[in-house]
């Protein structure tokens, strides 16, 4: 699973006053320091950047350096490494960091996770990048038809996957990523993962594969058109172009192929939908909604759930087992997900995130919005959704992450709760709920 929210980091440039901070230019003349900013400008230099920071960074050092047995081993050259770490410097402001005598951060506030699905999926955004994807499918007819052909995995959804992460290519990503997976196996909670992730990304550069200044990502070292991890370059990276290397930052062939690999080195099954939408029956039980509970197409279809506009599953597609998806619970759209669906859940965790790809490769080949409306006008925060699944997990109803996102077990216990509790069981987290939650026992 790659960190969710591949394109979704925003760098914010600070104001600047100077290589060396504030100074007084006088035209034609040297330069001056008044004796009061002189003054500031030392005290800014001996507070600012207080010892345990320093020391952090010379340890930042030293913990690069440890690292060239490791990169030499993988094939990077000395000449290589010394050239891309000098003055390498780790980035602090990074989220999902874990720093010695500082506040544990928490991940990015990736949409996919305090968004509502209609402010998520929202249909102008889908509208506009499903126009976009259609004539972009027109422009690589030739990559898209060698594409479908060798890995089974339809032009519409490599393309639903670009336009997702980049925008098809305009959401460019502003952080350097070897900064990035630098910092991150340093300082983050994920170190071993990134800490191969930092010795193949300096593999990718030793290559040529791309530039350093091209080399940008995401807050969690995600890179390209399709937004790969360095290891997933290297894992499921294709040459389409055959131009003699894997160019996933400017080649929209490479990059596609290299989607469509990923998805087939991951399971894809050629031919089936990723998902039904249906209209669930008045006595559908929300607690039902997790991966575990996989049913025929058939045997929901038996249970009153009906594809929407008249929609009817092949014998094939009957047999082929599927989950209940209610991302607002019994209020929103109802979906009988397949195999593909938790493929595509590989690329990004997140069930907004597969709904808005798998809606959209659905909207480039010509179908219609969803015919259930969204719902839910809020979203819990973050931190209320830890403290119910904190609750959850002591009442003996989850036993999953407490990471603060409601997913598919945290939705399904919260409806076990509400059968408990007497409440209604509409296995969606509202303040209702967490209150309830909270009551003394």
């Amino acid at each position: 699973m790659r960190p969710t929210g591949g394109a979704f980091a925003i760098v914010r440039r600070r104001a600047s006053v100077g290589r060396y901070g504030l100074a007084n230019r006088n035209p034609g003349g040297p330069l001056r320091f008044p004796f009061s900013l002189l003054a500031l400008g030392l005290l800014f230099a001996t507070s600012a950047f207080p010892a345990p920071a320093r020391a952090a960074d010379a340890a930042f050092g030293q913990f690069v350096a440890s690292l060239w047995p490791e990169a030499e081993a993988a094939g990077v050259s000395r000449e290589t490494f010394d050239r891309e770490t000098r003055g390498l410097e780790p980035d602090y402001k990074l989220p999902d960091l874990a720093l010695p005598g500082r506040p544990e951060t928490g991940a990015a506030a990736q949409p996919e996770f305090v968004r509502t699905p209609a402010d998520y999926v929202k249909e102008a955004t889908i509208a506009r990048l499903a126009r976009d994807g259609q004539r972009l499918a027109r422009e690589h007819r030739a990559a898209l038809d060698r594409i479908e052909a060798r890995f089974g995995v339809p032009a519409t959804m490599v393309l639903a996957i670009w336009g997702r992460e980049t925008d098809y290519g305009h959401a460019a990503d502003r952080l350097d990523a070897l900064r990035v997976v630098a910092t991150q196996a340093y300082a983050g909670r994920r170190k071993d993962q990134y800490r191969a992730e930092f010795v193949l990304a300096l593999k990718i550069l030793g290559e040529g594969a791309v530039t350093r200044k091209e080399f940008r990502s995401s807050w969690a070292g995600a890179t390209g058109l399709t937004q790969f991890l360095p290891s997933e370059y290297y894992a499921h990276g294709v040459d389409l172009d055959g131009d003699g290397r894997v160019d996933i930052w400017h080649s929209v062939p490479d990059a596609l192929a290299s989607a469509a690999k990923q998805l087939a080195d991951k399971g894809w099954q050629p031919g089936v939908r990723w998902a039904w939408e249906v209209r669930a029956p008045g006595n559908a039980d929300c607690t039902l909604g997790i991966p575990e509970v996989r049913k025929p197409i058939g045997a929901w279809l038996g249970a009153g759930f009906t594809p929407v506009r008249g929609r009817t599953p092949s014998p094939a597609e009957r047999a082929e087992p599927a989950s209940l998806l209610q991302p607002e619970g019994v209020y929103g759209p109802s979906f009988l997900t397949t195999r593909n669906y938790f493929v595509i859940k590989e690329y990004n965790f997140s069930d907004l995130y597969v709904l808005f790809v798998g809606h959209l490769a659905d909207r480039i080949a010509g179908a219609e919005p969803f015919a259930t409306p969204w719902s839910a006008s809020a979203q819990l925060r973050t931190a209320s959704v830890e403290a119910m699944q904190r609750h959850l997990t002591r009442l003996g109803f989850y036993k999953d992450r407490i990471d603060g996102k409601a997913g598919m077990l945290t939705r399904a216990a919260l409806g076990a709760y509400q059968k408990s509790a007497g409440l209604k069981v509409d296995c969606w987290p509202s303040e209702a709920v967490l209150q309830s939650l909270s009551a003394p026992r």
